[in-house]
């Protein structure tokens, strides 16, 4: 028993940076590409809706953890470009 919740401690550890990386770098990017500074943040909101009506199961806090260190590489893409076009970067 204790092995198991080891490894599924081991796996939200590893999940909640790769989640915060993963959706920063996707708004980052769009942001250059597209120059919309509100676009990431609404397409995360959209994947979690459209992942979270197919998931049949009782909303948990591993769940909710997943989900706000997700949001938050989206929110902190967003900062960062609006940060960077303040401060006068023309390619942002």
């Amino acid at each position: 028993m204790t092995e198991a919740v080891n490894l599924y401690l081991a796996q939200l550890i590893i999940s909640i940076p790769l989640l915060f990386v993963l959706f920063f770098g996707i708004g980052f990017i769009l942001n250059m590409i597209l120059k919309t500074t509100w676009l990431p943040l609404v397409i995360f909101f959209g994947v979690a809706l459209y992942v979270g009506k197919d998931v049949h199961q009782i909303f948990t806090v591993v769940n909710a953890v997943l989900f706000f260190s997700g949001l938050a590489g989206a929110i902190g893409g967003v900062w960062t470009i609006k940060t960077l076009r303040e401060k006068g970067y023309r390619m942002f």
